[in-house]
């Protein structure tokens, strides 16, 4: 749990954009190796606690690298149901650490360091520990993009735990041609075991940046809070359109067991991909920035 100096907020429902404890959030991606808690209870615990040792508001940032969209929405949830227990201005939702677009730029910066350290490396294989179907196959894509805007002939997939596994990945990179490959991380933990005669590129963010990213997200959020929005609305709306696809019906009715009827169900677009707009980063055309 990561502190920001914490000042007292102007007056009740307003928080100051300097004032805030920080709880990390963290899934399949691995964000506990950032020092991040699980949702549910952990993240509960750690909110209660964050509210009990400071009057100042707690701002929940969820670490994902943009593949877990479920991640946000469990925050918000938890979040919604703790506010119930507070007054106004004491709980905020950041937006999530990175998105896709954001994970693409990394990867590709992290492709170009293996080319530097080993010249002679001829395929890149991403990594990351095993989700569900449709966060694999988010992988996929954002490795097709990888190659396709990078300098390497492979570019491959293959998940810490899933299918294929690491050794798997790296016996395709060998048979079709690579003769050294690099691994790079999408994601904050590293592979549990590394296969044989794979250069492993390290962390795909050091833990300056980390902390930096961290710091810009908690900052808009209070930014937001201070003008009366706590992100949790738009945070439970992160998963919609995520999975398989789903009927409304004829009308186009929506009927969502997990919405509140005391929230505007907005129909917005997920947390974070409202957010990758506001970055400028909505196009297919991924490029390198700084780590905010």
């Amino acid at each position: 749990m990561t502190a920001i100096a914490p000042e007292r907020p102007e007056r009740p429902g307003r928080a100051t954009e300097s004032a805030a404890t920080v709880i990390l959030a963290g899934g399949h991606e691995g964000g506990t190796a950032a020092g991040a808690v699980h949702p549910g209870r952990p993240l509960a615990e750690a909110v209660r606690a964050a509210l009990t040792a400071s009057p100042e508001p707690v701002c929940v940032v969820p670490m994902t690298l943009g593949r877990d969209p479920g991640l946000i929405a469990d925050c918000a949830r938890a979040l919604r149901w703790l506010g119930r227990e507070e007054g106004a201005g004491r709980l905020v939702l950041a937006p999530p650490f990175a998105t896709v677009d954001h994970l693409t730029a990394w990867l590709r910066t992290a492709a170009l360091k293996a080319v530097r350290e080993a010249p002679d490396t001829s395929a890149v294989l991403v990594t990351a520990p095993a989700a569900g179907p449709f966060e694999d196959a988010d992988l996929f894509r954002v490795a097709r993009l990888v190659r396709q805007y990078g300098h390497h002939r492979w570019v491959e997939v293959a998940f810490d735990g899933g299918d294929p596994d690491l050794t798997e990945g790296a016996e395709r990179c060998r048979r079709l041609g690579a003769g050294h490959i690099a691994l790079v991380r999408a994601a904050f933990a590293p592979p549990a075991e590394l296969p044989a005669g794979v250069l492993d590129t390290g962390p795909l963010l050091s833990g300056a940046a980390i902390a930096q990213v961290v710091r810009a997200r908690a900052q808009e959020a209070l930014h937001r809070l201070a003008h009366g929005q706590d992100g949790v609305a738009e945070g439970l709306d992160a998963g919609h359109g995520h999975g398989y696809a789903h009927s409304h019906g004829p009308g186009g009715d929506h009927d969502h067991a997990d919405a509140d009827a005391d929230t505007h169900h907005t129909h917005a677009h997920a947390h974070g991909e409202s957010h990758r707009r506001a970055d400028g980063q909505g196009h297919g055309h991924p490029h390198g920035h700084s780590p905010h």
